[in-house]
Parts: C-alpha cells; sequence; structure tokens
C-alpha cells in the first residue's frame, strides 16, 4: 500500500472516531456542571421519637421526592386558588400578616423585587403570601395590603384561609419551625422565602432581607424551569445506555460509504485507463 494511501486512511479513522468520541466526551464531561440546580431539601427524622431534627439537602436524579399535599385557600381576589391550579408553575411562599408592625412590609418590598424580575414572564412563578392571623385577615385587608404595593394580582397572590390548615402546611410540608429557629409554631413569623418547585417539592430557603440570598433566588427560579419532569421525560431518554451503540454505527457508516466511494473512483479510473 502507498504511503499517500496510509495517511489518507489515518486520517480517516482520525476523522471518524476518534475526534468524534473525544469531542462528545469533553462536552459531556464539560456541560455537567454548567447548570447548578438548587438541591432537595429533606427532612431527617429521628429513628426513636420520629420527630424532624433536621433538614438535609440532597440530590438524586432518580430519587422520589415527599411532593407536598395540595391547600385551598382564599386570594386577595376573593377566589378560592389551590397548587393544582397552578399548572407546573415554580412557587415561591412566605408567610406575613396584614397588621405586622415590623417585618412583614420589608419582605412584601424584597418579595416584589424579585416579582419585578418576571414582569415580562409571569407564567414562569407564582408568589404566594400566606396569612399566619387568617381571623383577622380578611379579603378585602389582603386587597388593600396588595394594592398598596401595587402589584400584578395574578402571579402574586395573598391568601387566607383555616388556620389549623395553614399552620398544619407550614409545620409539615414546609417544616417553618425547622428551617427558621427563630419561629414560635404558636405563631409562626418568619424572614424566609420558600423556593418550592413544580412537582411540589422544596427546593430551598432564602432570607428574606438577605440581598444576595434574593438575587439567588431570583437565579434560581428560571433554572428550575430546565428541569424536565419525570412523568414526561425526553423520548430519547431510554436511548442513552446505547446511545456509544448508535454513534459507533454512525462512524462505520461513514467510513464504509468512503470506502466504497474510494472503491468506485479507483474502479472508474481502472476502466478509463483500459479504455485508452
Amino acid at each position: 500500500m502507498k504511503t499517500r494511501n496510509i495517511i489518507g486512511l489515518v486520517i480517516v479513522i482520525l476523522l471518524v472516531f476518534i475526534f468524534p468520541f473525544t469531542g462528545y466526551f469533553l462536552v459531556e464531561d464539560y456541560s455537567k456542571d454548567s447548570v447548578v440546580m438548587p438541591r432537595h431539601l429533606v427532612p431527617e427524622i429521628d429513628s426513636t421519637t420520629g420527630e424532624i431534627k433536621t433538614i438535609q439537602t440532597r440530590k438524586g436524579l432518580d430519587t422520589v421526592w415527599h411532593q407536598m399535599k395540595n391547600i385551598q385557600l382564599i386570594n386577595q381576589l376573593g377566589d378560592t386558588v389551590s397548587f393544582d391550579d397552578l399548572h407546573g408553575k415554580i412557587v415561591v411562599m412566605d408567610f406575613f400578616f396584614t397588621s405586622c408592625p415590623s417585618i412583614c412590609p420589608g419582605l412584601a418590598r424584597n418579595m416584589k423585587r424579585v416579582q419585578q424580575s418576571f414582569t415580562k414572564n409571569p407564567d414562569i412563578v407564582q408568589f404566594i403570601s400566606v396569612s399566619v392571623d387568617p381571623e383577622r385577615d380578611s379579603v378585602p385587608k389582603l386587597r388593600k395590603f396588595a394594592d398598596n404595593l401595587d402589584i400584578n394580582h395574578d402571579s402574586w397572590w395573598f391568601v387566607t384561609g383555616k388556620k389549623d390548615e395553614i399552620y398544619n402546611f407550614a409545620i409539615k410540608e414546609l417544616h417553618a419551625n425547622i428551617m427558621d429557629p427563630k419561629i414560635d409554631t404558636a405563631f409562626i413569623h418568619t424572614e424566609k422565602f420558600f423556593l418550592i418547585d413544580s412537582n411540589r417539592t422544596l427546593r430551598a430557603t432564602y432570607d428574606g432581607f438577605d440581598t444576595v440570598a434574593l438575587a439567588q433566588l431570583a437565579k434560581d427560579i428560571p433554572t428550575l424551569m430546565l428541569e424536565r419532569d419525570k412523568k414526561s421525560p425526553s423520548i430519547f431518554r431510554e436511548y442513552i445506555p446505547i446511545l456509544w451503540v448508535i454513534f459507533l454505527a454512525i462512524c462505520i457508516t461513514f467510513l464504509m460509504v468512503f470506502l466504497l466511494y474510494r472503491n468506485k473512483n479507483k474502479y472508474n479510473a481502472l476502466d478509463k485507463f483500459k479504455k485508452e
């Protein structure tokens, strides 16, 4: 075999096999951590007492995480609303009461700043402020509080409901008493914002008065939208384990086409030579 043919064959092998595989693995390695998702917050339960001791952050692609129970509440427009009405939205939730003289007005202003980051994409996230004084916070009071903030009533609900249901939800589903040690569970008053994904799983909490934390919250909301619902995975997901086989078959096909084309040109040249 001529030296020129050997060099040509080596170049073909490099182009068809080594370079594509190298590129594939480089892209896979450098892209796997390019988007950092907020981890799931999981309660650690005392095996003896059954009580929640603390909250751990955990990561797992195939883990089935705890899904919060649905809760029905009434918003500032007098509408009955629930998680089921959100249709896959991300949720940012906090707790307040309209007569609060201390932290609530400041938390509301900071929540508004986050909401304003999504004025052009209101369908991405739903903000929900839950009254912890539902016996006094009537619908008109909630509406007045919301109007004073000049907010979008569709993408930010101020809600009230039955006190026992609200407190059970805050403690058992959001673990508010663990997330914020300063909380008196007899009267939930927390500075935390709670980030809940479209599968109703708690993902992170943020200090409502920490500007760095709020900036991170604004980044984490669209990041969570990149996650696909496990109930409707990509049609290509089942082929991932055999992706290398498919890729190899494509490479071999290209090589065979090249060799056949090369041989065809050789025979054509030979025929031409014979005719001459």
